[in-house]
């Protein structure tokens, strides 16, 4: 019996996995990301999911999540469609390669690497200038970074359970020099095939609650547009670090959960 069939399924399981899907959905627009910083750690922490669950169905939810982010970031001319599909196609191949290491990786393990990948993604947000007047031009040295750049995303994807979005939007500002809301529209577009890519792998290892990411993924679904809304009403500073501070909240909670079950171990 897999760990999605043995879940308690009573009402603060679904009322918690819609409020999860609004914060996702809202977060996903206003910074375009797929929701997994969000979706995976509160799962953990409020639901008990282990890591592994919590990262495949996380990934479920981004598939329709970003669909909506993307669509919405389209409406105002926000989506560099090369370059995301670019991005997308390392990214497919990495999360193939992510997902198979998943069931490998024990428990502490990967929270520790969620730690330490919400600690570099607080530290980025610190060094970001976002622009509004940059554009993107594809040549072909930043067309190979932007193969090797999707390909470690997959792999994370895959892994923990993002879209990658917290690493793509941040890269695609400072290694290519975009402006932040174009990042955003570009990096939600980067998350459909991948987040799907992960998904498939994720399905065969038994790591999707597909119940659990239906509901936060619909839930998202009605907050992403007016995330994205506010992206470009909010100044794009404060926004980076409001987020951050958010994600030390959540960097520390991991943490200590991976130390505890350490201890355990």
């Amino acid at each position: 019996m897999s760990d999605a069939q043995t879940l308690n399924r009573g009402p603060r399981a679904y009322t918690a996995f819609v409020g999860i899907g609004l914060l996702a959905g809202l977060l996903s627009g206003l910074f375009g990301v797929g929701g997994g910083t969000v979706i995976v750690p509160l799962l953990v922490l409020l639901l008990h999911f282990n890591q592994r669950l919590g990262a495949g169905t996380s990934l479920a939810a981004i598939v329709p999540t970003a669909t909506v982010g993307v669509v919405s970031y389209a409406i105002h001319g926000s989506v560099a469609w090369i370059p995301g599909l670019i991005l997308a196609a390392g990214s497919v191949v990495g999360a193939q390669i992510g997902t198979r290491l998943l069931p490998k990786v024990s428990q502490t393990v990967l929270r520790w690497l969620f730690v330490g990948f919400l600690v570099v993604v607080i530290v980025s947000l610190f060094l970001v200038i976002p622009s509004r007047d940059a554009e993107f031009e594809v040549q072909l040295l930043n067309g190979l970074a932007l193969v090797a750049t999707g390909v470690v995303t997959g792999i994370l994807a895959g892994l923990i359970g993002v879209g990658g979005g917290v690493i793509v939007v941040p890269v695609l500002m400072l290694a290519f020099g975009t402006s932040d809301l174009i990042a955003k529209g570009t990096s939600l577009l980067m998350m459909i095939p991948t987040a799907i890519s992960g998904t498939i792998g994720n399905l065969r290892n038994h790591n999707v609650d597909l119940v659990a990411a239906a509901i936060v993924g619909v839930s998202a679904c009605t907050t992403t547009a007016l995330g994205a809304w506010l992206a470009t009403l909010i100044d794009p500073f404060v926004g980076n670090m409001l987020f951050a501070a958010y994600l030390v909240v959540i960097a520390v909670q991991m943490a200590l959960k991976a130390i505890r079950g350490r201890k355990k171990d």
